[in-house]
């Protein structure tokens, strides 16, 4: 049985504070008292990562009344949109800017282009504003309004998609950065999210370590859905170099290509779905499949309606994304043998405001053929 003190040890555990994260800012600051003080006073770009962990296990029963059908496991979520973009994001485009200018590949004058379903789009234009590069950022229609809106408030351009576009098609919104990039390399600086290796790296460095240390090293499951595949393999890398018993799983989409080349090591083309920023009709290069232990396909209604249930009986409104990725840890939790301990950790990718116009609308929802929310579904 996993010791009572653990819960209590994993609710106050969390990682560096803001206020670590910042060195000493020296300034002096008169007072009444005509006394000085050392200040330690971050940069908002200083922000990134650190972000705190919370406990969700008590969601692995039905109902509050319920009692956990398998005492011995906890769920845990990184509240991964309270980074400065509010997003997962910024991580890895912190991590890819900062080796680009180490290695003379971004110079003043040129110009980042990033090909995005919407959240590194925006933390890319949010952090070329931060250091002074323009910044093109392309996507689909299926991006929502509010992060194209965020991603032009940043002082971006924004160009979209047609619709109906396959990947590879030159009129791809990848395709587009990709070839940007291609034309004039003197001036263009591709992101290149899907295929960098930079990308899985960021969080190797970042939101591994802070798994680790945030859970004392009892993690035991990380589950983390994929587009471009970055979180999932830098992540799990980490963690299984720490423990190799640790358990990589991957929330799906149903639609995404992942399940099937999985299973099948083969693929056919992908369907339609409507959670963002997850799943893929392609594998991209920053995707390592040799790492990962399994797959919970999850389907839009169970995704959105976990993000009800977060929002309305947590206070967390957050992504699509987050409610695919809490869905599966509920479901792996349920899934586990109650007689062996285990700590599962998952993310909360983006703010469920970015989607105030999509599937936290009742309108929308219904046009799209889904159920909107009702007291008997939370």
């Amino acid at each position: 049985m996993m010791q009572p003190l653990l819960r209590n040890t994993f609710a106050y555990a969390s990682s560096r504070s803001a206020i670590s994260r910042c060195g000493t800012l020296k300034l002096s600051v008169r007072l009444l008292s005509s006394s000085y003080t050392n200040l330690k006073i971050c940069r908002y770009r200083e922000l990134v990562a650190d972000t705190p962990m919370v406990d969700l296990t008590h969601l692995v029963a039905k109902d509050a009344n319920s009692e956990l059908a398998n005492s011995n496991v906890r769920v845990f979520a990184k509240v991964e949109f309270l980074n400065p973009g509010f997003s997962i994001k910024d991580r890895i485009v912190q991590n890819i800017l900062n080796k680009a200018e180490d290695e003379g590949k971004l110079k003043k004058g040129m110009i980042a282009v990033a090909a995005s379903s919407g959240n590194t789009g925006a933390s890319t234009a949010m952090m070329c504003a931060m250091r002074g590069y323009e910044c093109i950022i392309t996507t689909s229609p299926k991006c929502s309004k509010e992060k194209m809106d965020a991603i032009k408030a940043y002082g971006a351009k924004l160009l979209v998609s047609e619709p109906g576009v396959e990947e590879g098609d030159p009129k791809h919104y990848i395709e587009m950065a990709r070839l940007m990039a291609l034309e004039d390399p003197e001036l263009y600086f591709d992101i290149d999210q899907y295929d960098t290796l930079s990308n899985p790296e960021g969080h190797f460095l970042t939101l591994g370590p802070e798994i680790w240390q945030q859970t004392n090293g009892l993690v035991t499951h990380f589950v983390a859905a994929g587009s471009t595949g970055g979180t999932i393999s830098g992540t799990a890398k980490y963690l299984k170099q720490q423990n190799p018993e640790v358990k990589a799983v991957l929330a799906d989409p149903v639609g995404s290509i992942f399940t099937e080349y999985f299973k099948k090591g083969s693929y056919g083309k992908p369907k339609d779905f409507l959670v963002e920023g997850v799943g893929k009709g392609t594998i991209p290069g920053a995707m390592n499949f040799d790492i990962i232990d399994d797959v919970i396909p999850v389907n839009d209604q169970e995704a959105f309606d976990t993000c009800f249930r977060l929002s309305r009986k947590e206070g967390i409104c957050a992504g699509g994304s987050s409610g695919l990725n809490v869905f599966a840890s509920l479901q792996l939790a349920a899934s586990l043998d109650p007689n062996t301990p285990a700590v599962i950790v998952t993310v909360l990718p983006d703010l469920g405001v970015k989607y105030l116009s999509k599937f936290y609308n009742d309108e929308w929802l219904t046009e799209n053929g889904l159920k909107p929310p009702s007291a008997g579904q939370i």
